[in-house]
């Protein structure tokens, strides 16, 4: 067995995350360059430096999840969701149920919530917000933020729902109330059901197609009929019938069955 094979069956036994569902090319350069600043020659001797060094984990953890994150992230898309997505789903459904997959350092669970409070009181909003990294999700439970996440953000929104506190914006604490946090592994945890809206953006990039089926299937699953998939600017779902799914608009999906 090679030695990043190896380093795979390590992690998969000490963190339960399974590296052979990550692109390899693209995991193996995050990794190696990290390995290398800390003085390491191999995955094994990395591996080993990180069994005796807590801290290092959490530094891997955060390499190999990517949190590159904004608010408003491509804003045509919010748009769409705002003037189209979310009238038909209220229209159906006056208590959302909404899911922020893979959600970062918070960015996206909270523009969904600032773009639902258009139509619904901030109190009778609610998110799940999820990632696999434990770091992200203390840093999105913050709510703090540089200015250049906020660059999308329009003017009265972040007169409405931020602080500015020298540098750094943070989040109206009635915005964070509407998003619970939790540490979540999408390839190996059980998904819960019934979701009107589940997001899941900028990250199906970095999973292999196989890792991809099955994820597309688990959020199928996780939908009510009628509920929509909201996916990446990098993400189209070629042959979204196969997975029960119809586009409604540009990279949004709804549950057909």
């Amino acid at each position: 067995m090679g030695d990043y094979e190896q380093f795979i069956v390590n992690i998969k036994r000490k963190t339960g995350i399974d590296l052979s569902k990550y692109k390899e090319a693209q995991m193996k350069r995050r990794l190696t360059s990290l390995y290398e600043k800390k003085g390491c020659r191999s995955f094994k001797d990395f591996f080993d430096l990180m069994n005796a060094d807590a801290n290092l984990l959490n530094e891997f953890l955060d390499r190999m999840t990517i949190n590159v994150s904004e608010f408003y992230r491509n804003a045509k898309r919010w748009e769409a969701l705002e003037k189209k997505i979310f009238p038909r789903l209220l229209s159906e459904n006056k208590r959302l149920k909404i899911w922020s997959a893979a959600c970062s350092t918070g960015e996206e669970p909270y523009t969904t919530a600032m773009v639902l409070s258009s139509y619904l009181p901030l109190p009778q909003i609610s998110i799940v917000a999820t990632d696999l990294d434990a770091n992200a999700i203390q840093k999105a439970k913050r709510g703090v933020y540089s200015e250049r996440s906020l660059a999308e953000v329009p003017s009265e929104k972040k007169r409405q729902f931020f602080t500015k506190e020298g540098d750094f914006y943070t989040v109206s604490e009635e915005v964070k109330r509407t998003v619970t946090f939790r540490k979540q592994d999408l390839l190996a945890d059980r998904f819960d059901s019934g979701f009107d809206l589940i997001i899941c953006r900028n990250v199906m990039i970095y999973f292999t197609e196989e890792a991809k089926d099955q994820l597309y299937k688990k959020f199928s699953a996780a939908l009510r009929t009628g509920g929509v998939l909201f996916v990446g600017s990098t993400e189209q779902i070629f042959n979204p019938g196969e997975y029960g799914f119809e586009a409604e608009d540009t990279f949004f999906y709804r549950k057909t069955n």
